[in-house]
């Protein structure tokens, strides 16, 4: 398999990561500026009718640059699953304003103790004619900037899919948690194919893509940093036992690069993604975070200083590896994979 972008992603590639390294105060407004937040939009809304392989690129060089931007939450739990799910009115409702970098929308896959449940807790009744929500989501990322959040909730014939006002009445945003109690939504909020199947997929190829690109960013900060750093009179990186610990950084973001590369093109061709968004899911649980530990202690001091961008990289990817649902949990689920 050819992993080399081709000519059209190699493109989205650089724009992106010129426009991050000239903006990164306005970040967000120079992405949508340049069109990069409206790439998977279909072409009768203005965008490029471009898929998720593409939309991994911009994440992936948001996590190399180590932008605070709601990139996962706006592309990869925004715009894919509503391209996939949403109705005509609802694609034509928030897409553009989300394009536009003026809205974040999110999605809530998570419950506590129950990450991407494919049967929510969170419940939905019928109430005179319209629909009321109440239970509780967690780690929903950027779910303080967001207008809208896609919540899976449980009907009575299944689970669906609801987009909801965060602030509307009954709705309580506390962190990173959403409790709903009791919240209204009409059926035009409903998602008309509310595959949790497919929010699942997209959160976990948005968070490996954006994974691959944070713990590359912090390989290139820590190889930069040990070249030119001198302990007794020579660079930090001719030493024995610093070579081997970034050479095991490198073989941790080449292994994750690779691993999101094939999930993510698998997803963008309509193919079986399930096995392989597990492993680069297991693998940005379980190692990522060890490499970003190593590039910590071989910065020292350096690296927990709030002025030098290696903070963001290893925040970025511990919040990544929450997301996921932690090591054991992605370990269980590649385990029932290859099982089955």
């Amino acid at each position: 398999m050819d992993f080399t972008l081709d000519a059209t992603r190699a493109e989205i590639a650089a724009l992106t990561a010129d426009v991050l390294a000239r903006d990164p105060e306005h970040a967000w407004q120079a992405l949508a500026k340049a069109g990069l937040l409206e790439l998977a939009l279909p072409e009768e809304l203005g965008g490029d009718g471009l898929g998720p392989a593409e939309v991994a690129v911009v994440l992936t060089e948001a996590g190399r640059a180590g932008a605070q931007v709601p990139a996962l939450a706006s592309l990869a739990l925004g715009v894919l699953p509503l391209n996939r799910m949403g109705s005509p009115e609802q694609r034509a409702r928030w897409l553009p304003e989300i394009a536009s970098g003026e809205v974040v929308v999110t999605a809530a896959p998570h419950e506590p103790s129950r990450p991407f449940a494919a049967e929510p807790s969170t419940e939905a009744v019928v109430v005179d004619g319209d629909w009321v929500l109440t239970g509780t989501k967690t780690l929903v990322p950027s779910l303080a900037q967001a207008r809208c959040v896609l919540v899976p909730a449980t009907l009575p014939w299944g689970p669906g899919v609801f987009l909801v006002d965060p602030r509307a009445e009954g709705a309580a945003v506390h962190g990173t948690s959403l409790r709903l109690s009791g919240v209204r939504v009409g059926e035009a909020d409903l998602l008309r194919d509310g595959s949790l199947a497919d929010l699942r997929r997209f959160a976990l190829a948005g968070a490996v893509a954006l994974g691959d690109g944070a713990v590359a960013g912090a390989l290139a900060l820590t190889t930069a940093h040990v070249r030119q750093r001198e302990q007794f009179g020579r660079p930090l990186a001719t030493f024995q036992a610093v070579a081997q610990q970034i050479a095991d950084v490198y073989i941790a973001s080449r292994t994750l690069h690779l691993a999101a590369l094939s999930a993510v093109w698998r997803l963008d061709e309509g193919l079986d993604a399930d096995e392989d968004l597990a492993v680069a899911a297991y693998w940005l649980a379980e190692e990522a975070p060890k490499a970003l530990a190593v590039c910590h202690h071989l910065h020292g001091g350096l690296g927990v200083d709030i002025t030098y961008p290696l903070h963001r990289h290893y925040g970025l990817v511990k919040e990544l590896a929450a997301l996921t649902g932690g090591a054991s949990e992605r370990l269980d689920r590649l385990g029932d994979l290859v099982g089955a």
